[in-house]
């Protein structure tokens, strides 16, 4: 088995800005995404808002990484949220469950509050099969 890096040219944001890590790799049929956050992933750029519009953008650029992978949304195993504000979480899981409409396609998930960093209010990592 061989650990591939997820993402491809949309690892570039990252490493422009230094960060060192991957935004995902996969192992065999298992994929591992990073921490995601309210950025744009061909810039790196913070995309601000309301809880709501946050977790609309983490979750599309979940999205993005896993079907570039072979995957899907309905395919995530496990899924952590860390809020910067556990009082958002009624409003986070709004939007959250639009992206998860079926009992078939729910993740396993915790949700914890975390001190993120900058000014993000949301973060989830996933892990998911192909």
């Amino acid at each position: 088995m061989e650990k591939t890096t997820i993402g491809g040219s949309l690892n570039q944001a990252s490493a422009e800005n230094m960060l060192p890590f991957a935004l995902g790799t996969q192992l065999d049929r298992l994929i591992f995404l990073s921490g995601m956050v309210s950025k744009d992933l061909k810039t790196g750029r913070y995309i601000g808002g309301t809880i709501e519009e946050e977790t609309a953008q983490v979750l599309e650029n979940i999205k993005v990484l896993l079907e570039g992978a072979g995957s899907s949304m309905d395919k995530i195993l496990r899924a952590t949220v860390f809020l910067a504000d556990i009082g958002d979480f009624e409003r986070m899981n709004q939007v959250y469950k639009r992206y998860f409409p079926t009992q078939t396609a729910l993740a396993a998930r915790s949700t914890v509050q975390a001190k993120l960093v900058g000014a993000f209010q949301i973060e989830i990592e996933v892990t998911a099969f192909v």
